[in-house]
């Protein structure tokens, strides 16, 4: 059984695996919507302007050449396409691409772990969207002379802004990336500027795991916290112990973070309760003063554009320990 493949991400350097849920199905069904029944004796202005049941309103609608048929093999990547209002032009995604809802729906049994090019091919693409961690891919896309672009794990929130820009400008849709950019970038400077004013900074762990793999202060969502002024527990051993280590229920119980986050939730069961079981851990301060921190596995391990919610999080949990 492979180890934590929900952080494939985060994890692009190729380094945890784990099982995973889908709860992909359950979200596409709450996306349904009905439409508005049409008044009989109120007739609709039939002009050639009126746009169809499946057409958007040309002011949103990408330009000519944009890629009409889209294939995301990225969670973060389909994240980032319907925020940019491009989720019509995606016809299908990975079977880990669970959000927003209507993606799920898309679903169409591709792998972004083992891509299979013959299926990929055999829905016609305009454009493959992937995270460029599988080069056999890239060159036989190549080679069926088919349109991809490329979204690694991100290392800061710039590079964040800049994929977004990217695809924005790979979809016809340069104006509405620009301004979700410009959006993010405002929700988050508005968050660490709320940040409590501490007179030493506070330590955190990051949990991808029970068995205590976490992250360093170089992958992504250690440059989040960084953002914040934390400092991660890792850092404190003094040794470099690579991106993604693991490490021992002694060491955390010992470095005595003040805050855990707690990154598989939907796919392990952690919460602050199983924390609180594990021997030895009530003597660490985080359990005594609320910052067991149940994060969103999904979000902790993409770089799009919800980040900013897991900022806000982890930000109402500093204030939570702050006033503690």
């Amino acid at each position: 059984m492979r180890r934590l493949p929900l952080f494939a991400g985060l994890l692009a350097a190729g380094l945890l695996a784990a099982a995973c849920g889908d709860d992909a199905t359950d979200e596409a069904a709450a996306s349904a919507t009905t439409q508005p029944a049409v008044v009989a004796d109120e007739p609709v202005e039939d002009t050639d302007e009126a746009a169809t049941p499946d057409e958007a309103p040309a002011d949103e609608q990408p330009a000519r050449d944009a890629p009409s048929t889209i294939i995301s093999l990225s969670p973060t990547a389909t994240e980032m396409l319907y925020a940019i209002g491009a989720g019509d032009q995606v016809l299908a995604v990975d079977d880990f691409s669970n959000y927003p809802p209507e993606a799920a729906a898309k679903m169409q049994g591709l792998s972004g772990f083992e891509p299979n090019v013959e299926a990929i091919a055999g829905l016609e693409p305009d454009l493959v969207v992937t995270d460029g961690t599988n080069p056999d891919l890239l060159g036989q896309l190549d080679t069926l002379g088919i349109d991809r672009w490329e979204g690694p794990a991100a290392s800061t929130f710039d590079d964040v802004y800049d994929q977004i820009e990217q695809l924005g400008a790979a979809t016809g849709r340069a104006d509405e990336a620009a301004e979700l950019v410009g959006q993010m970038q405002s929700e988050v400077d508005a968050v660490i500027a709320g940040l409590p004013a501490l007179d030493e900074p506070l330590t955190y762990y990051h949990e991808l795991d029970s068995t205590f793999f976490t992250v360093s202060s170089e992958t992504f969502i250690g440059a989040v916290y960084d953002e914040m002024g934390l400092v991660n527990i890792v850092d404190l051993s003094g040794e470099d112990l690579g991106f993604y280590p693991q490490l021992s229920a002694e060491f955390v119980i010992d470095s005595n973070p003040d805050l855990i986050f707690l990154a598989c939730t939907k796919y392990c069961g952690e919460t602050a309760d199983t924390v609180a079981e594990r021997p030895g851990w009530d003597a660490i301060d985080a359990l005594a003063n609320g910052g067991v921190i149940e994060m969103d596995d999904d979000i902790a391990s993409r770089w799009g554009p919800r980040i900013v919610d897991y900022l806000q999080a982890a930000g109402d949990a500093v204030g939570v320990v702050a006033e503690g």
